[in-house]
C-alpha cells in the first residue's frame, strides 16, 4: 500500500470494450483458427509445435540390391550448450540514499512506461496539465503497482507479449495544481484524478538492441480507469450498483490459469469520488487482456475487504485455490476455491468460475498447525446477531465486541472483515503480497508491519512490529481443496544495528537486512524475490536514526528459502516504493515498478513520476545468475 493512498483515503474511510481492429493478432488468429491455442499455466503455457514425420524414400522397383555400406567416418560430437544457470550468483549491490536505480554490475535498466505516458492513441504528458479528462484517461496512471505478463498464442513470449499493470494512486504533480480535495473538486478534477488509478494494458516488444518499448496503437493497448463502467458478478452482485463507475486503489494484482489479470481493489471506497455507492469498491476486478471473455467484472464471491494481490495454486485435476491479503491493520488470510475445476481447452467455460465457490479465512494455532474456516452464511457463527470481536490485537483491552447480521451470503461477502474475525480468523500484521511454490508445497505471505499491535500470538509474535516478518505455510497434502495446513515464521525483519532499540528491531535475516516486506514472488525456477516498503523517511526505532539511514532507500532481495540467505538485488531512487514483478518464460527479462518517486528520476529536471522499468543482463543470460 502506497503511504499516499493511507493518507488520501483516511478520512472517507467508512470501514476499517472495443473489438480488437482488422489487422490485429487476434483478427489473424480468427482468420487461421488453427493458430488460436490455450495459454496454458501462466506465462509459460506457449503452444509448442509438433515435430516434424520424416518420411522415408521407398525404391521397390526389382529386386533388391545388396549394398555394403563403406566404414563411416566417425563424426565429432558436438560440444553441447550448457543450459542457462539460474543460480542467484549476482553480487549483491550496498544499499544507498542515490537518487537512480541501482542493480549489479553486469545490469542495464531501462525505463519502459512512465506515468503520464500515451497507452492509448492521444497526447502524452509533455510537462503540462492535461487540458481534458479525455486526454488523460489515455495516459498511464500512477502509482505503478502489481502487474502479470501475458503471451500470445504462437508468437515467442520471450520477444513480444502483453504487459497488464495496476495503477493505485495518481501522480498528482503531473495531473493538477496544489492538492486534491474531493469535496470541493469539480466535475473535471474528479474525472482527471480517476483516470489515474485502474489498470494499463500494453503490447510490448524488444527490439534488436534488447531493449523493449511499448508498441504504440496495438490493439491490445487499453486503460482501464477510475471512469469506466464495470459489472459485478457472484452472490453479492445484486447488492452493488447495476454501472459500477470505475475501480479503485488498484494495489497488486494476479493472474488465473486460464490467463486473464485480476486487479484487486485495496480499498472499500472511492476516497477520490465519495458520491459513489461504498459497497461497489473493495473487490478482485476479473479483466481478459486479450478481451475474447466477459467484460471487465468485480467477482463478489472472493470477498470485499482491503485487497493486495492473489496469487493460485492447482493441481492435476485442474482444481485451484486463489490465496488472497487483507491489506489491513490487522487483516486476515484467506483463500477462495471455486465450485468446479477450470477447463483447460475452453477459456469461456471458465468465465463465471469465480462467482461460484467457496471462501475461506487462515486460522493460525499456537501448535503450528492452521485451518481454513469457511465464510459461508449459517456455519462458524456467521448467523443474524453474530458478535464481532474487532480488532483484539491492537489494544491489551478488548473491544467491546459489535453486532452483524448475517443474513444471507451477500451480506458474508460484503462485511468479509467482520466474518472473517467471527469465524475466528487470526488477524496478521498487514499481510500483503502472498505466492505459491511451483511444486504447491510452499506458500508465502508478506506481513508488513504493525506498529499499532500490543497483543502478540504465535503468527505475530512482536509487539510494535515496525519492520515486519513472512510466513510460510503449506497445505495438507499439498492440496488446493485442503482444510488444513501447517505454518512457521519464516523470517522476521530488521536489523542488528537497531538493538539500542529494543529487540523487536533487529530481526533475524541472514546477510541483507531489509524493513517492511511487501512485494513477494517466487519465479518458475523457485528463486524467492522481496521487495519492501518503508515509509519515507520512516522510524527505524532509534531516535535520531531515520529508517533509510538504517536500510537505504527501497529495494528488492533474492532469498534463499533453505539458508534464509538475502541478497539486495536493486535499490530505488528517493521517496520510491518497490513494488510489481513480473517476467519472460526464459528470465531473461524483468519488469519492476517504481512507485512515487520524489527527487529527480526518472528524467533528470522533469517532474518525478512512478514508471515500469526493464532489469536485463547485457550478456543476455537470465536475471539473477
Amino acid at each position: 500500500m502506497s503511504h499516499l493512498t493511507d493518507e488520501a483515503r483516511a478520512p472517507y474511510r467508512g470501514e476499517a470494450g472495443a473489438l480488437p481492429g482488422p489487422d490485429s493478432l487476434e483478427a489473424i488468429v480468427a482468420e487461421n483458427p488453427t493458430r488460436r491455442t490455450l495459454l496454458r499455466n501462466g506465462l509459460f503455457g506457449l503452444s509448442v509445435l509438433p515435430a516434424m514425420a520424416l518420411a522415408a524414400c521407398d525404391d521397390t522397383s526389382g529386386d533388391p540390391t545388396v549394398v555394403v555400406p563403406p566404414t563411416p567416418t566417425p563424426t565429432p560430437t558436438p560440444t553441447p550448450t550448457p543450459p542457462p544457470s539460474f543460480t542467484a550468483s549476482f553480487a549483491a549491490v550496498a544499499a544507498n540514499q542515490d537518487d537512480r536505480v541501482t542493480v549489479p554490475n553486469g545490469y542495464t535498466v531501462d525505463v519502459l512506461l512512465k506515468a503520464g505516458d500515451s497507452v492509448e492513441a492521444g497526447t502524452p504528458y509533455s510537462g503540462s496539465f492535461p487540458a481534458t479528462p479525455a486526454i488523460a484517461e489515455k495516459w498511464a496512471g500512477g502509482n505503478h503497482d502489481g502487474m502479470e505478463y501475458f503471451a500470445f498464442p504462437g508468437v515467442d513470449a520471450n520477444n513480444r507479449g502483453i504487459l497488464a499493470m495496476n495503477y493505485e494512486y495518481p501522480d498528482f504533480n503531473i495531473l493538477m495544481a496544489g492538492t486534491y480535495n474531493p469535496a470541493t473538486a469539480t466535475a473535471d478534477q474528479k474525472a482527471i484524478a480517476l483516470s489515474a488509478v485502474g489498470i494499463g494494458v500494453v503490447e510490448i516488444a524488444k527490439g534488436s538492441d534488447g531493449k523493449w518499448t511499448v508498441q504504440p496503437g496495438s490493439t491490445y493497448n487499453r486503460r482501464y480507469t477510475g471512469n469506466s463502467s464495470y459489472r459485478a458478478g457472484g452472490p453479492a452482485a445484486g447488492l452493488l450498483s447495476g454501472s459500477i463507475k470505475g475501480m479503485l486503489n488498484n494495489c497488486s494484482s494476479g493472474r488465473t490459469p486460464w490467463d486473464t489479470y485480476l486487479t484487486c481493489e485495496e480499498t472499500m471506497d472511492n476516497y477520490l469520488d465519495p458520491t459513489q455507492p461504498t459497497r461497489d469498491y473493495g473487490w478482485v476486478v476479473e479483466i481478459d487482456p486479450l478481451r475474447e471473455l466477459a467484460q471487465p467484472t468485480k467477482r463478489t464471491a472472493m470477498g470485499r475487504f482491503n485487497h493486495e494481490n492473489v496469487a493460485y495454486m492447482a493441481n492435476a485435476e485442474r482444481r485451484v485455490a486463489f490465496y488472497m491479503g487483507d491489506d489491513t491493520t490487522p487483516g486476515c488470510i484467506y483463500k477462495f476455491v471455486p465450485d468446479r475445476a477450470f477447463s483447460a481447452s475452453n477459456r469461456a467455460a471458465n468465465t463465471d468460475l469465480l462467482d461460484y465457490g467457496t471462501l475461506y479465512v487462515a486460522r493460525f494455532n499456537g501448535d503450528g498447525t492452521g485451518e481454513w474456516r469457511a465464510l459461508v452464511v449459517g456455519q462458524n457463527g456467521l448467523v443474524a446477531g453474530a458478535q464481532d470481536p474487532g480488532n483484539v490485537s491492537q489494544s491489551t483491552t478488548p473491544p467491546a465486541p459489535t453486532t452483524v447480521n448475517f443474513n444471507n451470503q451477500a451480506d458474508v461477502l460484503i462485511n468479509c472483515q467482520s466474518a472473517a474475525r467471527v469465524a475466528g480468523g487470526t488477524v496478521m500484521d498487514r499481510p500483503e503480497w502472498l505466492t505459491v511454490a511451483p511444486d504447491n508445497k510452499a506458500i508465502f505471505c508478506t506481513l508488513t508491519n504493525n506498529s499499532g499491535r500490543r497483543v502478540t500470538d504465535p503468527a505475530n509474535p512482536r509487539v510494535t512490529n515496525l519492520h515486519g516478518h513472512i510466513i510460510k505455510f503449506r497445505e495438507e497434502g499439498d492440496s488446493p481443496l485442503a482444510t488444513k495446513f501447517s505454518w512457521e515464521v519464516f523470517l522476521t525483519a530488521g536489523d542488528p544495528s537497531l538493538s539500542s532499540g529494543g529487540s523487536n528491531l533487529v530481526g533475524n535475516i541472514n546477510g541483507d537486512t531489509f524493513s517492511s516486506p511487501d512485494g513477494l514472488r517466487i519465479d518458475p525456477q523457485g528463486r524467492m524475490w522481496v521487495q519492501t516498503d518503508h515509509s519515507v523517511p520512516g522510524n527505524s526505532g532509534v531516535a535520531g536514526r531515520t529508517i533509510d539511514q538504517a536500510f537505504g532507500h527501497n529495494a528488492m532481495f533474492y532469498v534463499d528459502q533453505v539458508t534464509k540467505q538475502s541478497k539486495r538485488f536493486l535499490v530505488g531512487p528517493l521517496g520510491c516504493e518497490i513494488t510489481g514483478l513480473a517476467y519472460t518464460p526464459d528470465l531473461r527479462t524483468f519488469f519492476v515498478n517504481i512507485q512515487h518517486p520524489t527527487g529527480n528520476w526518472p528524467v533528470a529536471g522533469q517532474q518525478p513520476r512512478s514508471s515500469t522499468i526493464v532489469v536485463r543482463r547485457t550478456d543476455n543470460q537470465p536475471v539473477g545468475n
